[in-house]
């Protein structure tokens, strides 16, 4: 069995991420979609177990498609589950040298996988989790940005006063 692992903390997920999961979903076997704490964002707006939450409830319909959470090194997650490779998606240029370094990082700490990077669509290629939080706290219609699934959360939890 092929298994990737799809990393990210998905704080909100946007339909961007769910355009590169599903796309995943159809390269591997398995696809195990992994919120990573993320000590460089302080300001989660939702906890690890609300966003594994919200993506299980948006990608109940992907067969292959396994949520997890882990507070750790990446290259060791992919270890432990046995997955031969890291999936990631870019918006823009200024996404691939971020990207480039941890994937060279992530394959000096672990050589038995691989980095493999999808393109957003053109639709999705400005849409990121801030964006999301920015439109959403001044009152913006998010509806083309978020899964329908998970719309209601997602304004309510933003656009708290």
């Amino acid at each position: 069995m092929r298994i990737a692992v799809c990393p990210g903390s998905f704080d909100p997920v946007t339909l961007g991420h769910l355009d590169i999961i599903r796309r995943s979903s159809k390269l591997f076997d398995k696809v195990i979609v992994v919120v990573m704490i993320n000590y460089h964002k302080k300001d989660s707006s939702f906890t690890a177990e609300e966003r594994v939450e919200l993506l299980r409830r948006c990608t109940g319909d992907i067969s292959n498609i396994e949520i997890d959470t882990y507070n750790g090194l990446l290259a060791d997650y992919t270890r432990e589950k046995g997955a031969v490779a890291i999936v990631k998606g870019l918006r823009a240029v200024s996404d691939f040298e971020y990207e480039f370094q941890q994937a060279l990082t992530n394959k000096r700490l672990n050589p038995e996988v691989e980095t493999i990077f999808i393109t957003t669509s053109a639709d999705n290629m400005f849409l990121s989790s801030s964006v999301v939080k920015q439109v959403c706290a001044f009152g913006g219609d998010v509806s083309t940005f978020v899964p329908p699934e998970i719309r209601s959360d997602i304004i309510e939890r933003l656009t708290r006063a």
